[in-house]
């Protein structure tokens, strides 16, 4: 994972405060690119492990569609309100799917961790639910940048 970036150096998050940041959030705006190339942005929860973040998806969705035919993803977790208070993450890479889909339950070590993170940030609960919809995507980013407005 890139953790540098060209601007911002001064406002930039700490590897510490992105991965406090990303497992305490629990949306995110996740862009794919359409086969015509127009890029698709839509909100989803999501649960991060320390070093991938783990998007639950609708199966039948424009999101998964578009990933089926190309990888190429990017997803913004921001936070703030006003100017000085503007905090957020962006990573970017290739979308993996990962166990089965739609999902049902089937035992996958893989998502082992997601599965465990996720029922409990998102519903308040410790066994995840499978509704026979959602699938599980998988981002490792090649890619991250950050901002932290508060340090300026």
């Amino acid at each position: 994972m890139d953790e540098t970036q060209r601007r911002g150096r001064r406002i930039m998050m700490s590897a510490a405060e992105v991965d406090a940041f990303l497992r305490e959030r629990r949306t995110c705006r996740v862009a794919t690119v359409s086969p015509d190339g127009r890029p698709h942005v839509g909100a989803l929860w999501f649960a991060w492990d320390g070093s991938s973040l783990w998007l639950y998806s609708i199966t039948r969705s424009r999101r998964w569609a578009d990933l089926r035919k190309d990888p190429r993803i990017s997803v913004v977790v921001d936070a703030g309100e006003s100017y000085d208070e503007l905090r957020g993450v962006e990573l970017s890479g290739s979308a993996v799917f990962v166990g089965e889909a739609p999902r049902t339950g089937e035992p996958c070590p893989e998502l082992a961790e997601a599965e465990r993170i996720f029922p409990v940030k998102n519903f308040g609960i410790e066994e995840m639910p499978h509704d026979g919809r959602h699938a599980w995507i998988r981002l490792t980013p090649d890619t991250v940048v950050s901002w932290d407005f508060r340090k300026i």
